[in-house]
């Protein structure tokens, strides 16, 4: 199947020669780049987005597979389609569809389709192409357009695009094509381009979708950026990075009705920006685990590590928990022996799971639980599940619960939980403890 260039000689130039000068005096080829997971781009024609876009793809290397995420605006082909054989004709040449890859997209979603309609007129995709081919001129894609329907649909494109990745063991760039705020007064749309941005930035498509349907943001692409997050927080995605954001009003001069566009990067944390008792938890780990070794505390202790404390380490894997061992009260010489003998029980000693393999530290988050001395309460007065942990204890039988998690929102589901824990009846008198904890992320 071969998908020829529809809006070529009108949102840029069908000259070979004047595309890739035009793309030349958009895009910093000695920018520093990044190895990001996602990135969101417009898609109007250069004349208007392509500093924005060109500034943007600038900064992130750009990998052999993109996975190209479009809005529909013709309204044709099916609801949600995806291409996954063929080629994308340019003035730069053929562009190849990663079929492999492609194909483990569609088995993996109760939602995509094969189909070509969708994407014969649909400009949303083929504008980011020449920029990708400047760049990478092996550059391979897999196509993929979306109509408008709710966030559990753009979210479960999203993990059918992250699964396929991770099984198929390939790198690749997801690319949320989208413009922001269409045809308001200059004023109104970096307004409301702010709003839409923010949650983006955050990572947080709950978030944007609210604020889309409360202030009637206009942003075409709000599916394809929602599946991208999916995506990148899957794939491990901590941060985001707002590039540039112009208005079509700053190229033509014309500020009454103007269409916002925004360039945004969105990349895993790095290992820098880490907490000290995360980088910790994660050195022992990933050592302990491929050299099969326990490396030994830092020499000197930073001050945070030089207390002894109980510790709680928790490890996730896709938002999904993957291991999480703790002490209640200290049982090493300080809180780096504490986090260095616990995050190696998690990842390897948890009975509910499989050890961690070498394949996996990649895809895992940690969360260290620095606790504070437990302290006896009366009763469920003196608890919050909101600011403290629970002990409940009988005789020999100690259950244990952290503070502030999900779904537990009283003090009686706290002490339930730490009572099946014990194997403690209900009807059992018990001692109770509460605690704090300084959580590191």
């Amino acid at each position: 199947m071969i998908r020829e260039a529809a809006v070529a000689g009108m949102f840029y130039p069908d000259s070979p020669s004047e595309l890739r000068e035009m793309i030349a005096n958009m895009v910093d080829e000695n920018a520093a780049k990044e190895d990001a997971i996602g990135i969101i781009m417009p898609h109007a024609g250069y004349i208007y987005s392509g500093s924005v876009a060109g500034t943007t793809i600038s900064k992130v290397n750009v990998k052999d597979t993109c996975i190209i995420i479009g809005p529909n605006h013709t309204g044709m082909g099916k609801q949600f389609s995806i291409m996954t054989d063929g080629v994308w004709k340019t003035p730069l040449g053929n562009v190849k569809i990663d079929s492999g890859l492609a194909k483990r997209i569609l088995a993996n979603s109760k939602f995509l389709s094969e189909d070509y309609m969708a994407h014969m007129s649909e400009h949303s995709i083929e504008v980011q192409l020449p920029f990708l081919q400047y760049l990478n001129r092996d550059v391979q894609i897999v196509p993929i357009v979306l109509s408008h329907a709710t966030g559990t649909v753009y979210r479960e494109i999203g993990r059918a695009i992250s699964k396929a990745i991770i099984d198929s063991g390939k790198e690749a760039l997801i690319v949320a094509s989208s413009d922001m705020t269409h045809y308001e007064e200059q004023e109104s749309v970096i307004k409301k381009d702010g709003m839409a941005i923010e949650p983006i930035l955050a990572l947080n498509e709950d978030e944007l979708l609210e604020r889309i349907r409360k202030n009637n943001i206009s942003m075409c692409g709000y599916g394809p950026i929602v599946s991208v997050i999916t995506v990148a927080r899957e794939l491990g995605a901590k941060r985001a990075e707002l590039v540039m954001h112009r208005t079509s009003g700053d190229t033509s001069g014309d500020y009454s009705s103007v269409v916002g566009y925004a360039g945004i990067i969105i990349k895993k944390a790095k290992f820098e920006d880490l907490s000290e008792p995360v980088k910790l938890a994660k050195k022992a780990i990933e050592i302990y685990i491929n050299e099969g070794r326990k490396i030994e505390p830092p020499d000197p202790l930073p001050p945070l590590f030089q207390e002894q404390a109980g510790v709680f380490v928790s490890l996730h894997k896709f938002d999904q928990l993957r291991g999480c061992i703790g002490t209640f009260e200290p049982a090493h010489n300080n809180i780096a022996e504490e986090i260095i003998s616990n995050v190696i029980s998690s990842a390897t000693r948890d009975p509910r799971f499989s050890p961690v393999t070498a394949d996996e530290l990649g895809q895992l988050e940690y969360s260290v639980d620095i606790l504070t001395a437990p302290e006896p309460v009366e009763g469920i007065k003196d608890l919050d599940p909101k600011k403290y942990g629970v002990i409940v204890e009988r005789d020999y039988r100690k259950g244990l619960l952290l503070p502030d998690l999900e779904g537990v929102d009283s003090a009686e589901h706290q002490i339930d939980i730490c009572r099946r824990k014990a194997g403690i009846m209900p009807d059992e008198k018990v001692q109770l403890y509460r605690f704090e904890i300084k959580r590191y992320k």
